[in-house]
């Protein structure tokens, strides 16, 4: 019996050619089904703009009130003019010329002193190199003529210091008065400022510090100078 099946044509011999080709047609589809995408028309519809149409507002109707308008302002008086004869003459300046000629001699001017002002040179009491010397204090190096001078301006204030004033005022316990004075180039107690509890004790303070005897005045390389000087006072009141 004859073959009829030719044997050089097998089937099965490109299946799994044709199963990849299936394969990837199927997926292609499958994909394609899973992202496809509907919409629902009655959502998007935005309906149809009339530009037609106009809007109508109402508009309130308002009353404005007409309020008449100021009277205007007086008239202002008219100025009175007075004409005023004038009977002075107005001498003229006469500028006379600064111009010189050639024939006119010409004047040496002298030489001119120049007077030099002294300067109040004002050198404070911790540092001046010769200090001011109280009455009886002439003896000594610096140090000791300012250990003289405060002694002796403490007993001076208190043989002439008030000091019932301030039971006097209602004050009690122990006061401090601040003093504040200046020696000047001929020895004098001058610009003498004080602070104390009240305006009387400063008063009184001022009053006494007055009072101090001229002083041979300080100096500084030589020359008498101003010297400012600190005075503390200080007292019990007595009950």
């Amino acid at each position: 019996m004859e073959q009829k099946k030719n044997p050089k044509a097998n089937v099965g011999r490109n299946s799994s050619l044709f199963f990849a080709v299936g394969l990837a047609l199927m997926l292609f589809v499958t994909y394609t089904a899973i992202n496809y995408k509907t919409y629902d028309k009655s959502a998007i519809d935005i309906g149809q703009l009339n530009l037609d149409e106009e809007l109508e507002e109402e508009i309130p109707i308002t009353e404005q009130l007409q309020t008449p308008p100021p009277p205007p302002p007086p008239p202002a008086a008219p100025e009175v003019i007075e004409v005023v004869e004038d009977e002075e003459e107005v001498e003229e300046t006469v500028i006379e010329s600064t111009e010189t000629s050639q024939e006119e001699e010409i004047v040496e001017v002298e030489e001119v002193e120049v007077e030099e002002v002294e300067e109040d040179v004002e050198v404070p009491f911790a540092v001046i190199e010769n200090v001011p010397v109280f009455p009886g204090c002439e003896k000594g190096n610096n140090e000791d003529k300012k250990a003289c001078m405060n002694e002796q301006m403490q007993k001076f204030i208190v043989k002439k210091f008030n000091t019932d004033l301030a039971g006097d005022l209602g004050l009690s316990g122990i006061q401090k008065i601040s003093v504040f004075f200046k020696i000047d180039k001929t020895g004098e107690i001058v610009d003498i400022k004080a602070r104390a509890p009240h305006p009387r004790l400063e008063q009184e303070a001022i009053r006494v510090v007055s009072l101090l005897p001229k002083m041979k005045p300080g100096k500084q390389r030589g020359k008498a100078v101003r010297v400012p000087y600190y005075l503390p006072i200080k007292f019990q009141v007595q009950n």
